[in-house]
């Protein structure tokens, strides 16, 4: 797992490999991972954007910019945590993804949180030590 705080809001991501839906023989790579968003901070806050960087294995960049997360926005108060599942394909046996969610606060104060960078790694990957 990897996880980040930022302003008292921690990020957890837990990334899998799905073989059943990749066919490697066509070049496509799936994999799905679970967020847990937990507000251990003194205010509520609603998670408003997302910005995702996703990058393959040969560092072809993709960005995904939109509103909320799996058609959602949700607030979390002081001690709450909320978890969501999502997914992405790749043409490329590996890659990385990070990023970033904007929150706001209940006083109207918009910041940014950190996503941390995560391996997608699937046993198709022949990694090479330089």
């Amino acid at each position: 797992m990897y996880s980040q705080t930022t302003r008292d809001i921690v990020v957890t991501v837990k990334p899998f490999f799905l073989d059943d839906q990749s066919s490697p023989a066509d070049n496509h790579y799936v994999w799905a991972y679970r967020v847990r968003i937990e507000n251990r901070g003194s205010r509520t806050v609603q998670l408003i954007n997302r910005h995702w960087i996703i990058t393959d294995g040969i560092g072809r960049v993709q960005e995904v910019k939109g509103p909320g997360v799996v058609g959602e926005q949700p607030v979390l108060r002081p001690g709450d945590g909320y978890e969501y599942t999502s997914g992405t394909p790749l043409p490329t046996p590996s890659g990385i993804m990070h990023g970033t969610y904007e929150m706001k606060d209940e006083g109207g104060e918009s910041f940014d949180i950190v996503i941390p960078a995560f391996s997608l790694d699937s046993p198709h990957d022949h990694p090479s030590v330089n």
